[in-house]
């Protein structure tokens, strides 16, 4: 497993590593100092996990995370346990406190094993992939898989979830290229739908069709779309 580790205390990370490669299944393939060293880290090496310290000199981290298109497992260390609310918050894999014990350590990775990703990268964001949100002081981390669908408003997207709906800086354009055509469709010019959420499809007007997403959620295809996914889906 790749892993990154991300604190600024040096003595930190050394003592990490060290705990971390006496599993020789695991690599440290790159340490970072700020939240920004992270962002470019994780983009350059797509580890299979990062380990970050939540405090951090510069930029909030969560703040950073939510700016990326999709994030590893994030196992998070810190010596102030106030935060530990907030990273459970955030669905984070699992949350350490500093000094790490190694008898702590060891079912976190075990966590983090069971948790291995079983899909191939295409480029696309997967179904295991994850995101993460945020919604005024509340985030987390989502399942792109478990996204019912997108809505475009303005410049920015709505991102349908069972319970909540938080906005995220992205177009529903540029969301599209990154969403996997097998696992998404666009709808129309204003909502992209998760094809594994459709719970029944409906002749409409005008030969368009509704699909019902699973929730009591109505998308109207456009007559264009409509056509385009009934020859998809040999209707």
């Amino acid at each position: 497993m790749k892993i990154i580790i991300v604190d600024d205390e040096r003595l930190a990370r050394i003592e990490l590593k060290r705990l971390l490669t006496a599993s020789s299944d695991i690599q440290v393939v790159a340490e970072a100092v700020t939240a920004e060293e992270a962002v470019k880290a994780i983009r350059k090496h797509r580890p299979d996990a990062v380990f970050m310290d939540i405090q951090m000199p510069g930029r909030n981290v969560f703040d950073v995370l939510a700016e990326m298109d999709s994030v590893p497992p994030v196992i998070f260390t810190t010596a102030y346990d106030q935060y530990a609310l907030k990273a459970f918050e955030v669905n984070a894999l699992d949350y350490l406190m500093k000094p790490i014990d190694p008898e702590r350590l060891a079912p976190a990775i075990e966590r983090l094993r069971q948790h291995a990703p079983l899909e191939l990268a295409t480029g696309f964001l997967g179904r295991l992939d994850q995101v993460f949100l945020r919604e005024g002081e509340r985030c987390w981390f989502v399942k792109v898989g478990d996204i019912r669908l997108f809505e475009s408003e303005g410049n920015y997207c709505r991102v349908v979830l069972e319970t909540h709906r938080p906005l995220i800086l992205r177009s529903l354009n540029a969301l599209e290229e990154r969403l996997d055509p097998e696992m998404f469709f666009r709808a129309n010019r204003q909502q992209i739908i998760n094809l594994g959420w459709v719970d029944r499809i409906d002749e409409w007007f005008d030969q368009s069709l509704k699909i019902i997403i699973k929730g009591n959620i109505d998308v109207t295809l456009s007559r264009r779309q409509a056509q385009k996914f009934k020859q998809m889906k040999s209707l």
